[in-house]
């Protein structure tokens, strides 16, 4: 074996929509102001008997049983989190628990709405290098319990949810080099502190930032898999706002692409949104199995991670 792949995926959401009439019931905003500024329509809202480490264990069951595997084939679970309460155990840790495994290594990543691609591309070293199996990668964030709901440029934007991959050795190179980095000088941009801990953005520099810095790199992620971004059948971005994906989408150049715009039914939900996108442009059959997908987080920490994969 010479390379890894993804070979299976999962999501999870949970059942409550908040719509943006609900939310113009609580703050001073309105359907068309949500619409015309982030683009988004509705999203999930995990209730208190959902915390993250439920919904990252919804998500990673269902990729197993996509996969036709049992939770003993699993010996590395990685979980991509910012807002997951507890320090210890982590949230890798519970999910492996509620899923029923024996002895794997367990890891939290907070590198934000850039974490699963960050979590991918440490599962897919861990991999080669021989120290894993096979790994259960999972993005999972309830962003609705660190907003500030009478925040309207902030509240707006959220959701809840999990997304999830299963990845392992292969014959040939289903996972991309990662091409990954950060702005530490501009990490207060987008912000999770304080005690209760809350989330909070500056807006227009995180636009800016985006839509501006980051084409270049995600075309430099498509040379670095020996590609073209006109070679791509799909664009996953980090769903944080329709506003920032469409153009960063169009800058990039995937002419050919399905581009993921999963924010529009799901709001921002950070870690979670790049698995959760991708498996359910697979599961609708929007994107052939091998077609090649670009994978884009960015965010907090103003980091970012990218890697084109074949889907499975």
């Amino acid at each position: 074996m010479t390379g890894t792949r993804i070979a299976a995926l999962g999501h999870y959401q949970p059942a409550k929509v908040l719509t943006n009439d609900d939310l113009a019931a609580m703050v001073d905003t309105s359907d068309e102001w949500i619409r015309s500024r982030v683009g988004i329509r509705t999203r999930h809202v995990a209730g208190p008997d959902e915390p993250v480490d439920e919904m990252a264990a919804q998500a990673g069951a269902k990729a197993l049983a996509s996969a036709g595997l049992s939770p003993a084939a699993i010996d590395l679970v990685l979980v991509a989190t910012s807002t997951a309460i507890d320090r210890s155990p982590n949230t890798a840790a519970r999910v492996a628990a509620r899923l029923g495994m024996t002895g794997p290594a367990t890891m939290d990543l907070n590198v934000v709405c850039a974490g699963f691609t960050h979590a991918l591309a440490t599962a897919d070293h861990a991999v080669r290098a021989g120290s894993a199996r096979r790994a259960l990668v999972i993005g999972a964030d309830k962003m609705t319990e660190i907003t500030d709901w009478t925040d309207r440029t902030t509240c707006v934007l959220v959701g809840d949810g999990a997304g999830a991959a299963i990845v392992e050795a292969a014959d040939s190179e289903g996972i991309g080099p990662v091409l990954w980095g950060s702005v530490p000088e501009m990490g207060h941009a987008v912000r999770i502190e304080g005690t209760p801990p809350r989330f909070a953005q500056e807006g227009q520099a995180v636009y800016r930032w985006a839509t501006t810095q980051l084409p270049p790199i995600a075309r430099q992620v498509c040379a670095r898999a020996g590609l073209t971004p006109e070679d791509l059948a799909a664009v996953v971005l980090h769903q944080a706002n329709l506003r920032i994906i469409e153009p960063v989408a169009q800058r990039i150049g995937a002419v050919n692409a399905v581009v993921a715009r999963d924010v529009t039914e799901s709001g921002n939900t950070s870690a979670a949104s790049i698995p959760m996108a991708l498996s359910k442009l697979v599961e609708r059959g929007d994107v052939a199995s091998g077609a090649p997908a670009l994978l884009f987080g960015f965010g907090g920490n103003l980091s970012y991670a990218g890697q084109v994969i074949r889907c499975p």
